[in-house]
């Protein structure tokens, strides 16, 4: 099949808005949604962290839910779904075959720490325990739906969702499915603050990527869903596309267990196998969505991954997870949705929070007027264990 794979719907959640409207307008006054700790109960107050700014009782309201039970990753889950759905129209299903992936690493986690004491001692929360795992959250969104087909979920550490994209882009080219709403959800929770603590690489103050005095990330949680299917299936449909998948890639570097290989040979060859099957050279990237977490591992081998990929002539970089913070297993999707809305009304994300450049680094863009046309923009998601994924995202009108 070489027709287009293309993007028709969009929706997303994260610290920095519910839905692409606000979440448009943060980025374009550069507004950060990193602040102190208000919904994870937690005695670590000391971390920032980007929470979507709503308890999950105004969630469950505002999607009309009374049954339980429900988890905070699904409950954001539902609202990227549906504003993504709706915008492709296919919330009411479609007439032929459509796919749900979806990352998450944390699944249900909120609700098992919350109620594992009830489950060692009594049955009472049983119902909860049961949401624990990946698929149960991923089942959660899609029962609230009923439309999809198939139905599965991808865990692969902080490139969930960007590999959710692209087995999607491969579901339809192997025609197992004809549309594919692809992305991930993931919430904050003790299990995953204290965890990345232990690693000692969560940021006390503002994180600060690609900075040379960058002392860690900010934990972030959001959710962040595309539907994807081939140009003459939106054809059919009339749909309106408002992106064009145009290439993506993966590989693992296999270096270590969390941290990133010195050379960024994973990153490298995941930007690599995109450019390749978008058949772009690397001049025709006009802005590159990185993964940039803050952390002294990443910043430094992605900036010589991208250095390597790019050479002399390096386009537009910058991550947001100074503004969403680091969405972990949802961050591909987050992010894939924030270069759509980067192509739609041509803005550059702005890096925030940088101010010092790096001894052995890219410089990031901090302002949000490109330098020229934005055409084709590349994102980037790099897991624990080194699973790298790219993607290419190119404006439908070329």
């Amino acid at each position: 099949m070489n027709d287009r794979i293309v993007i028709t719907g969009m929706g997303v959640v994260s610290a920095i808005g519910v839905g692409k409207k606000e979440t448009l307008q943060s980025l374009c006054q550069k507004q950060t949604g990193i602040a102190d700790v208000c919904y994870l109960k937690t005695g670590h107050k000391e971390f920032p962290v980007g929470e979507v700014k709503l308890s999950d009782e105004q969630m469950k309201d505002l999607l009309g839910i009374v049954k339980e039970p429900t988890t905070r990753t699904s409950l954001m889950g539902m609202l990227a779904l549906q504003e993504a759905m709706d915008e492709a129209g296919v919330t009411n299903g479609v007439d032929g075959p459509m796919a749900l992936v979806s990352g998450t690493t944390v699944g249900g986690m909120d609700k098992s720490e919350q109620f594992y004491q009830d489950y060692l001692s009594n049955n009472l929360r049983n119902d909860y325990i049961n949401t624990h795992d990946c698929g149960a959250t991923t089942e959660l969104m899609a029962d609230r739906f009923g439309v999809f087909s198939s139905v599965t979920s991808i865990s692969t550490a902080c490139s969930s969702a960007l590999n959710a994209i692209i087995l999607g882009a491969n579901l339809i080219r192997s025609r197992r499915t004809d549309i594919a709403v692809v992305g991930g959800s993931e919430c904050i929770t003790k299990f995953h603050l204290n965890g990345f603590n232990s690693l000692m690489i969560l940021d006390t103050r503002q994180c600060k990527p690609f900075d040379e005095n960058r002392a860690g990330l900010n934990l972030g949680e959001g959710a962040s869903f595309l539907v994807l299917e081939t140009e003459e299936s939106a054809k059919r449909r009339g749909a309106k596309v408002i992106g064009v998948l145009s290439g993506y890639g993966n590989a693992c570097d296999a270096f270590h267990q969390t941290a990133t290989s010195d050379d960024g040979e994973g990153a490298f060859l995941a930007m690599q196998k995109a450019l390749a099957m978008a058949g772009l050279s690397p001049d025709d990237i006009d802005y590159v969505n990185a993964h940039g977490t803050g952390t002294l591992n990443n910043d430094v081998t992605e900036s010589r991954a991208l250095m390597r990929v790019f050479s002399g002539k390096m386009p537009l970089v910058s991550s947001t997870k100074g503004m969403t913070g680091h969405t972990t297993s949802a961050s591909g999707a987050v992010e894939a949705t924030i270069c759509l809305l980067a192509l739609r009304h041509q803005i550059i994300p702005p890096n925030v929070g940088w101010s010092t450049p790096m001894t052995e680094g890219i410089v990031p863009a901090v302002e949000t007027t490109p330098t020229g046309v934005l055409r084709h923009i590349m994102c980037n998601s790099f897991g624990f264990g080194g699973n790298d994924s790219s993607i290419i995202i190119s404006n439908n009108e070329l």
